[in-house]
């Protein structure tokens, strides 16, 4: 079973919200920290799912895998359009084939997490393994950026209690999704656009592919961008989603 918890940054004439959340999770414990994201509720490590927040603000994300032929044009779309901050979930067996193109990401500014080094099913593998393999793309990734990545987004998704552990003894917060593309399945350009612009709130995290297999994403994206910017909306890293969030657990299954 997987647990996704959504994180809210409030004033302090709101904390008093935090009550409704006692009715779905016992035992829960509020931090305030107005400088630094609270990644725990001091019972488990929790995955982060979305922020709901004042400010209009989604994180923009993409996870690449394999390939070597959608990442530069998306980078020229974010460009073109203006999108200073995303996060990209790199695997470091891709990091290590590409690492021109990891410098492209890094020198575009925007921000690097890690996407596992070998993209399988975390949940299949027994515990050591997936630490090693964790620590296998860490190093990868620093090695190549000179950057130590923090977040962490498994491959496929796939994640559950154990995972969780593993990744929070590593020092990485799990970073999941609220809005999904779907663009890797490739369904029609309207189709992207629509998953991704569809019941859209503050705090969202967007999920698309920088991999070869997303090859509607390029086409999409832009229409994606200026749809939602003219509803009101920024692009964020997830740093600057999470910067100054407080926790409020709540169980999504």
């Amino acid at each position: 079973m997987n647990f996704i918890w959504i994180w809210r940054a409030k004033s302090l004439k709101r904390f008093m919200i935090i009550s409704i959340a006692a009715f779905f999770t016992a035992g829960i414990l509020y931090v305030e920290s107005p400088l630094l994201p609270v990644f725990s509720t001091g019972d488990k490590p929790v995955a982060i799912h979305r922020v709901e927040a004042d400010r209009p603000d989604l994180a923009l994300t993409f996870d690449i895998s394999w390939g070597e032929e959608q990442l530069e044009p998306i980078l020229t779309v974010l460009k073109e359009e203006k999108v200073e901050e995303a996060t990209f979930f790199v695997s470091g067996a891709w990091a290590e084939r590409h690492p021109d193109l990891l410098e492209k990401i890094d020198e575009a500014g925007y921000e690097i997490g890690s996407h596992g080094y070998r993209h399988e099913h975390y949940t299949l593998w027994e515990e050591e393994d997936v630490k090693k393999d964790i620590q296998r793309a860490h190093n990868a990734i620093a090695e190549l950026t000179e950057e130590q990545p923090k977040y962490l987004r498994p491959p496929n998704g796939s994640f559950d209690d154990r995972i969780l552990n593993v990744a929070e003894k590593l020092n990485y917060d799990v970073i999941h999704w609220s809005i999904h593309s779907h663009d890797w399945e490739n369904p029609g350009v309207e189709t992207i656009v629509a998953n991704a612009t569809t019941n859209v709130e503050n705090g969202d995290i967007l999920l698309f592919h920088a991999s070869d297999s997303a090859k509607q994403t390029v086409e999409a994206l832009p229409i994606v961008i200026e749809k939602l910017k003219k509803e009101g909306f920024s692009f964020v890293s997830i740093s600057h989603l999470l910067s100054g969030a407080s926790v409020d657990a709540k169980e999504i299954n």
